[in-house]
């Protein structure tokens, strides 16, 4: 059965780690008898954690795709991993998200993953409410908890509902929205309703007076309504908080057991009655600056926004109808690359397993397998329709490793392993640096990188290990050199001979030619691996014939590229060839290329040779309690610290650190403050390093 537009409901449930989300998603499809049997993350039974890792680490890796049925819709729930070394997962769920379930940890209250998330909910504007759960343990907190979310987000944060005997004897949940008391028996499960008893009755009017007014300030209609009769019907409460909900003036507030399935039926009610539908989202942006609206009788467009590689399947793509009704056996045009694609079977998912179905309408969220050149991030559009979806951008990669197989036969293994990995996954990417001589794996974290490692070996049979990355250092001179150089063989038949004068000094944007010198020309070079090389002709009176000039920069060129001091490329240096001699017989453009490439190594080694660093912009979100942790190793990485300051109830420090020193930088911090701080960093600039580092680094060079 195909359902309509207006009675569909994507969720994405998102929130720090230990929140519970994999508990919730279970307890909702048992709630909506879409499974029979209550799985747990303990013994490994979830729908939606199928994976042998998940289920060994127990705790979500993948975002994973579960649907059911609750009243007139059909939910779609993502549930999504917590450490935000996986943040790609989440990005990519909440693009096809219509409301965004963001729970909350009553014993922890908001913690700095939470944060993270609100960010990426900011930026789609997705319309979010939280759930509070494990308000059945000892140290649960709700009143805390939620004064936390309205101090980090608002006082757009409005309770809906709140325990009423939260702790280990949990089973009242007071709702404000429909002036109501719910009383669970032992174990979860239906509750009954009961009036609110007395001493609670002032303290629910008054919540329910503020959901009221925030559904009536929305809608002009409501507010006239509101102020005649002083309060609002059922449906006209249920449309002005929809409203309110897109247009992100109200985060309603919830309270639930997931395990104990104590106010998940309440969740869900509120999803189907309130929670907008994809037709009640704003249209979805194009890559071209246009809108796409949600109408299932437009032209068909469809979004890839996740694929993964499943053994004896290939690539299983997800995806989003925006508009338009995909039918099974329908051919899309790919926007991106142009290839037809054949959608033979449609799925809809509940975890590990697939349902065929016959289509789906647009808003809707499913499956196909097959697509030979469809990637995650592709619009693929009935023939005669050229839309592209805005794409995701996901965050720039902050910690690598160097990856090398177990030996030589793994190589191809490995690197058909480590790309098809990375065509599923927009934040891992894998790097053959020619400089380094090595192949860099860039991700989110360790557990990230971690991840890849455990796949390639237990999926791709693949033996691989990480060591640590080689620094991508540069090389450049502090002060005027100059040299020549005589290239002179003879050993039978023609010989080879070539002499280069030069003078070498440091190069910057808009300085003076040199002094003293006839300029004859000059080429400014971008050099590929960035700086540049200004090469000077000028020479006088034919000493060396310009037909040689090319064979003399590339040679500089290739000693550039070379390195001289730590095999690193060298940038940003002026060379003018200003005399010479040469030969009618022995001269020619390989004796040329010796004679500057070696003059060029004597006359750098002259010039003041520098060893430049990469210097990262770090920034970091932690807790106050281990500020003062975070400081103290910062200072042990040469840091310099940029500033300070307060990002919510979260401190945020900006330093600047040498690249050498955040080699696994994601694994201390973890550690260093049990999960309480998350960092990104931005590559800033290159700067020369201490005399004592360059001094060992160039005594490491020449050991090896």
């Amino acid at each position: 059965m195909i359902v309509e537009t207006k009675n569909l409901r994507n969720v994405v449930l998102l929130g720090h780690p230990g929140s519970g989300k994999t508990s919730l998603a279970e307890t909702m499809l048992y709630e909506s008898k879409a499974i029979s049997r209550h799985g747990d993350v303990e013994s490994g039974t979830t729908v939606s954690d199928f994976t042998n890792i998940e289920k060994e680490r127990k705790n979500s890796i993948f975002s994973s795709m579960m649907h059911d049925k609750w009243k007139d819709s059909k939910i779609n729930i993502i549930d999504t991993p917590g450490f935000d070394d996986f943040v790609g997962e989440v990005i990519s769920s909440l693009k096809v998200a219509d409301t965004a379930a963001m729970i909350l940890n009553a014993k922890s209250g908001v913690e700095v993953g939470t944060e993270i998330l609100w960010d990426y909910i900011d930026q789609l504007q997705t319309p979010t409410m939280f759930v509070v759960n494990q308000v059945d343990s000892e140290k649960s907190n709700f009143q805390q908890t939620l004064e936390q979310a309205q101090a980090r987000f608002g006082n757009k944060v409005l309770p809906v509902q709140y325990p009423l005997n939260e702790g280990a004897g949990f089973n009242k949940i007071v709702d404000a929205l429909r002036m109501v008391m719910y009383v669970f028996p032992e174990g979860g499960g239906k509750p009954t309703k009961e009036e609110i008893p007395d001493s609670e009755k002032d303290k629910a009017m008054d919540m329910h007076n503020a959901l009221v007014e925030a559904a009536a300030e929305n809608e002009e209609g409501l507010m006239e309504k509101f102020f005649e009769e002083g309060t609002l019907s059922e449906d006209d409460l249920a449309a002005g908080l929809r409203i309110a909900m897109v247009n992100h003036e109200i985060y309603p507030v919830f309270c639930v057991s997931a395990i104990k399935n104590m106010g998940t039926g309440r969740v869900m009610g509120f999803i189907n009655d309130i929670c907008p539908s994809p037709a009640d989202r704003p249209p979805a942006k194009l890559e071209d600056g246009g809108e796409l609206v949600c109408d299932d009788k437009d032209k068909t467009t469809i979004f890839i926004f996740k694929t993964m590689s499943e053994p004896k399947v290939g690539n299983v793509s997800y995806f989003k109808v925006y508009s338009g009704r995909l039918n099974a056996g329908a051919e899309l045009v790919n926007a991106d690359t142009g290839a037809t694609e054949r959608f033979g079977q449609i799925f809809v998912v509940n975890g590990r397993d697939r349902d065929a179905v016959e289509g789906l309408n647009a808003g809707d969220i499913g499956a196909t397998v097959k697509l030979k050149n469809t990637h995650t991030n592709n619009t693929l559009n009935e023939k005669g329709v050229n839309r592209k979806i805005e794409k995701m951008h996901f965050p720039e990669p902050r910690v690598r490793q160097a990856v090398v197989a177990g030996g030589k036969n793994e190589v191809e293994k490995m690197m058909k392993g480590l790309h098809q990995i990375e065509e599923e996954d927009p934040t891992l990417k894998v790097e053959q640096s020619a400089a380094l001589k090595q192949t860099i794996l860039h991700g989110q974290g360790q557990l990230h990188l971690d991840l890849v490692k455990y796949r390639l070996e237990k999926v791709y049979s693949v033996n691989m290990d990480f060591v640590k990355p080689k620094i991508a250092y540069r090389e450049t001179i502090t002060k005027m050199a100059e040299t020549s150089y005589r290239h002179k063989k003879q050993s039978g038949g023609s010989g080879q001979f070539a002499e280069v004068h030069m003078r070498i000094e440091p190069y910057h944007e808009g300085m003076p030619d040199p002094a003293s010198l006839t300029v004859r020309d000059k080429e400014i070079i971008d050099l590929p691996w960035e700086g540049k090389l200004a090469f000077y002709w000028c020479i006088v009176g034919g000493s060396i014939d310009s037909k040689y000039k090319n064979a003399i920069k590339k040679g500089i060129m290739q000693k550039m590229e070379e390195g001289i001091l730590t095999g690193s490329y060298i940038q940003d240096v002026r060379v003018s060839i200003y005399d010479g001699k040469m030969h009618s017989v022995d001269s020619n453009d390989m004796a040329f290329m010796i004679a500057s490439g070696t003059g060029f190594k004597q006359a750098f080694n002259q010039a003041g040779p520098q060893i430049l660093e990469p210097i990262y912009d770090l920034e970091i979100l932690c807790a106050d309690d281990v500020m003062g942790d975070v400081m103290g190793d910062l200072q042990t990485r040469r840091a310099i610290i940029q500033g300070m300051d307060s990002d919510g109830h979260y401190q945020k420090i900006m330093a600047k650190v040498p690249h050498a020193e955040l080699y696994q930088y994601s694994s201390t911090l973890r550690s260093l403050t049990q999960g309480k701080a998350k960092f990104s960093r931005k590559f800033a600039e290159y700067s020369a390093v201490p005399h004592d580092i360059q001094k060992k680094l160039i005594e490491e060079q020449n050991e090896e």
